[in-house]
């Protein structure tokens, strides 16, 4: 059986942060890339960031550049996404999903539209101000 299990969400406050972890079963890990999606109430979901699985490139949304760092730990069949300096409008439900898209190139050139073969439960960040 396929899984992904997010953790690591919360409360925090402005400027604070916080470390998400996607954990990967049922698959082999080294056939997909990882991304990070997230969905404010009432907004379109979005792509934050995501990692190849065939050189650990690394892609980010501009909102989050320079805050978040994704990394990927493969002996764990685990991404995390480190967030720093977070704020209010990083609120949302934080979601993990593996696409096959190994080098990110379709995730590139939609955005991280259509993308996504398999997908967790998703993690609550709320940022307070």
């Amino acid at each position: 059986e396929v899984r992904l299990v997010e953790s690591g969400g919360g409360l925090v406050q402005a400027g604070g942060s916080l470390r998400l972890s996607c954990a990967a079963s049922g698959f082999t890990f080294d056939d997909y890339a990882i991304g990070w999606f997230r969905q404010a109430p009432g907004k379109e979901r979005e792509a934050v960031s995501a990692i190849s699985s065939t050189d650990g490139s690394t892609e980010y949304t501009d909102s989050v550049k320079g805050r978040f760092t994704i990394s990927s730990d493969n002996a764990k069949n685990t991404v995390y996404l480190q967030m720093n300096s977070l704020k209010p409008e990083d609120t949302a439900l934080y979601y993990c999903a593996a696409d096959l898209d190994r080098t990110l190139r379709n995730y590139r050139y939609s955005g991280g539209r259509y993308w996504g073969d398999y997908w967790g439960q998703g993690t609550q960040v709320t940022v307070s101000s």
